[in-house]
């Protein structure tokens, strides 16, 4: 049996606050506009799905898995076309800190160039995590 792994790259950063409020933080969706500009600058719930109506990608949903004492916060990200892309993302202890790793998983059919822009992306979403946590 042939199977094919899909290209992913790890990208993290170091935040000089305690996990649980790295954790807390991130984890609440109404939070994303002021970090993660990847899903636009306004993030609504609306019948119970977190919607992102200004995204880059046009309306999107969110849905984080469940609040947990691991520090797992992967999240699903709907696309117009319906489209589900699974992020998976993890607040680790790092000393007196955190470390927040973001899985980037490779879609099917992406470019190097779409695969770096996103990379990028994802850096500077937690650059700018760290930026809004270090100065709280």
């Amino acid at each position: 049996m042939e199977t094919t792994a899909s290209a992913s790259r790890h990208i993290s950063t170091h935040i000089d606050r305690p996990v649980r409020a790295v954790y807390d933080y991130a984890s609440n969706p109404s939070n994303l506009p002021e970090w993660a500009r990847g899903l636009g600058g306004s993030i609504t719930k609306i019948n119970g799905q977190w919607i992102a109506e200004s995204s880059p990608m046009g309306r999107v949903s969110v849905a984080f898995v469940p609040e947990n004492e691991l520090g797992v916060l992967d999240h699903d990200v709907t696309l117009p076309s319906g489209e589900i892309v699974y992020n998976p993302v993890r607040v680790i202890a790092d000393g007196i800190g955190s470390e927040v790793v973001f899985t980037l998983r490779r879609r099917a059919g992406m470019s190097d160039e779409d695969f770096q822009r996103d990379a990028d992306a994802v850096l500077a979403d937690l650059t700018t995590l760290k930026r809004v946590l270090e100065r709280a």
